[in-house]
């Protein structure tokens, strides 16, 4: 990675450091300044420190290549979706394939999404509500057929 003027300068005050206790000669020191005001890439700047006891930490090494974006400017994790709300919009959206038979599934799967989502903050409220919403209505709609036909049947006087 490159070197900034910053890391120019915090590799130089380890120099000086090192340079006021007696470790390093006085000409080693002017030609390791010289060095550091020429260095492209930290890897140039580790070269002249890292034998002093201010020089850097020694870097764990790297298994997972590591984000080019400082973690404060990466967006935030989002909590997971509740996999019963999410069970629960599709038994609503299939509804009118099953004739209503998913429709008790979608408002029992709805509710308890949503309970769970109120108790551990997890996404797929809308969800939940649309699984609920449909589940109703199909059940709803079942209810009317049954009541008109019920109607239709009885005896006319």
């Amino acid at each position: 990675m490159r070197a900034a003027h910053a890391d120019r300068e915090r590799a130089v005050d380890v120099l000086k450091a090192g340079f006021a206790e007696g470790r390093l000669s006085q000409s080693e020191y002017e030609e390791r300044v010289e060095r550091a005001y020429q260095a492209l890439t930290y890897g140039d700047l580790q070269l002249l420190v890292g034998d002093l006891p201010q020089g850097p930490v020694p870097q764990p090494p790297m298994l997972l290549p590591q984000p080019m974006v400082p973690p404060t400017f990466l967006p935030m994790p989002q909590p997971r979706t509740n996999p019963s709300a999410t069970g629960s919009m599709i038994c609503g959206l299939l509804t009118p394939l099953t004739w209503g038979v998913s429709a008790i599934p979608a408002v029992i799967l709805g509710h308890k999404a949503r309970t769970e989502i109120r108790r551990s903050g997890e996404r797929g409220d809308g969800m939940a509500l649309t699984g609920v919403v449909l589940g109703w209505l199909a059940i709803g709609g079942w209810c009317l057929v049954m009541l008109v036909t019920l109607l239709a049947l009885l005896p006319k006087t």
